[in-house]
């Protein structure tokens, strides 16, 4: 069973996939920390020195300073500030993929469509072989 194990992990899909997730989370954290540290500011700036992830909505009625302080007091908060955050994050993902799959797809071959390998004979209709001078099976001069 270990050497079995062994044949599965050694598959090259296998270490393709773990070099991807290793990666693409490496990646999620470079988007985040851009998102966070250079999108956000400036728009918050913009639109009157908003901190998107310190909004949030207190569940409780009670106000709260930060939402650092709601969750010190255990409130219950709906904090669309940090969804705002992670929205954006997907977004930006989701467009570098796009354009990661756009190119990759513009240097692949284009696959061209196999010839047929059968055709219909014209007197009884069925299907020969291309390169066939008489039909099987009415015998008809093709």
């Amino acid at each position: 069973m270990l050497e079995e194990f062994k044949k599965f992990i050694m598959r090259g899909n296998v270490l393709d996939l773990a070099i991807g997730i290793i990666i693409g989370g490496s990646f999620g954290q470079i988007i985040t920390s851009l998102v966070d540290d250079i999108i956000m500011p400036p728009i918050g700036l913009l639109l009157g020195k908003v901190d998107f992830s310190n909004l949030f909505l207190s569940l409780d009625g009670n106000a709260y300073a930060s939402l650092a302080a709601a969750k010190e007091a255990g409130a219950a908060t709906l904090n669309y500030g940090l969804f705002i955050n992670t929205l954006i994050n997907f977004l930006i993902v989701a467009f570098a993929i796009f354009l990661l799959i756009k190119q990759v797809n513009r240097f692949q071959k284009p696959v061209e469509p196999e010839a047929p390998a059968t055709k219909d004979c014209p007197y009884c209709q069925t299907a020969i072989p291309v390169k066939a001078t008489r039909c099987p099976h009415c015998t008809s001069q093709l």
